[in-house]
């Protein structure tokens, strides 16, 4: 199989179908030490555009990593053959890169319905983590909103008319002023509103044990996204309070006709009320305001499996209805086998670390 892949502008990029394949995005993971490489790729079956992320590991070391993507416009007979032919074709672009990790947004559709693992040959392997969560609940927004609470399970329905009647308040700030929104949505009130923001996901980190970036990760995506131009996301933060005291808050981001629900974080005090509830269903609402076709849950557990130490969220995000959808996850193609192999036997270590280890010895 032959594949032609040629640099192109980051601007090329600007009409991805997935925000994390967007112009944007590269320009966004610049901000934190990655380079950011666009190619026009074409091969027998037709044509794509890719953006391709590289991180520095030593002196002489980089890795390459394709968030969502290949995006591709239909199936591929043999995905193994085409991932190894694409590795190949973009070896000369990444002359220091151990390996190239593919982060696939092919999927299979439905509960317990996953696709089918990828063959480990030729110097393709199952990565020992994936990046962005491969499982998700994607809600249908063409229909009124009438039938998306009737698609809901009954509790969901209860949980968000309980948050309205029990005086959850939400607001929205949008990423730039003129945006769908609140009035309230100016610079200083967003940047208090993030600060505050913040400090409560600092608090559902600590409680969950889940990593996060610092705040200033969550500065920079709002004002590239203010500053970055027509081809920008909208990003908006909604907040839920009651009686002035904030309870949760999520970061939604709207992407051609798409919006994506991408970091939450809530309080352990007055969940009786059901803020997330709320805030949920006012985001939903959002999308539907801006026209978006479908709204992305953006993560949940592969299985619903009651053991699993995030049931809580999976009950929760398919409580809304939509769809689970459920992506092959990350596979790497080693450019230099014995390096990788070395970096693959730390990364190995690193997730047990962070899967196992790192909960008990919290909860010791």
């Amino acid at each position: 199989m032959r594949i032609d892949v040629r640099p192109s502008e980051p601007g090329e990029l600007d009409s991805s179908p997935d925000l994390l394949q967007s112009g944007f995005w590269g320009a966004f993971r610049r901000r934190f030490g990655w380079q950011a490489r666009a190619f026009r790729c074409s091969y027998g079956g037709g044509q794509f555009r890719l953006l391709v992320l590289i991180r520095r590991l030593a002196p002489g070391m980089d890795l390459a990593y394709v968030p969502h993507g290949p995006q591709l416009s239909q199936p591929i007979v043999e995905p193994e053959r085409f991932l190894l032919a694409l590795a190949d074709a973009l070896r000369p672009h990444l002359s220091r890169c151990l390996f190239v990790r593919y982060d696939l947004p092919w999927a299979a559709e439905g509960l317990g319905n996953h696709p089918e693992p990828l063959e480990s040959s030729g110097g393709l392997y199952k990565a020992p983590m994936d990046i962005q969560p491969p499982n998700t609940v994607i809600l249908d927004l063409a229909v009124g909103e009438e039938q998306l609470l009737a698609a809901m399970k009954s509790k969901t329905r209860y949980n968000i008319r309980l948050a309205a009647k029990k005086g959850i308040e939400i607001s929205i700030f949008p990423s730039q002023p003129g945006q769908k929104g609140r009035a309230a949505g100016e610079p200083d009130e967003l940047e208090a509103a993030l600060a505050e923001w913040y400090r409560l996901y600092r608090e559902t980190a600590r409680r969950d044990r889940i990593t996060l970036h610092s705040e200033v990760y969550y500065r920079t995506l709002f004002s590239l996204a203010g500053s970055y131009g027509r081809e920008a996301p909208e990003l908006y933060l909604l907040t839920a309070r009651h009686e002035e005291e904030l309870l949760a808050g999520i970061i939604v981001a709207v992407w051609g006709d798409g919006a994506w629900y991408l970091y939450g974080a809530s309080s352990d005090r007055k969940r009786n009320l059901m803020p997330s509830y709320g805030l949920q269903w006012r985001a939903i609402q959002l999308a539907r305001e801006r026209e978006c076709r479908f709204y992305d849950l953006f993560g949940i557990p592969p299985s619903e499996d009651p053991r699993h130490p995030m049931h809580g969220l999976f009950r929760f995000k398919t409580g809304f209805g939509g769809r689970v959808l459920n992506r092959l996850g990350c596979y790497d193609v080693a450019l230099r086998p014995l390096f990788y192999r070395l970096y693959r036997g730390a990364e190995r270590v690193r997730s047990a670390y962070y899967r196992r280890w790192r909960k008990r010895l919290a909860s010791g």
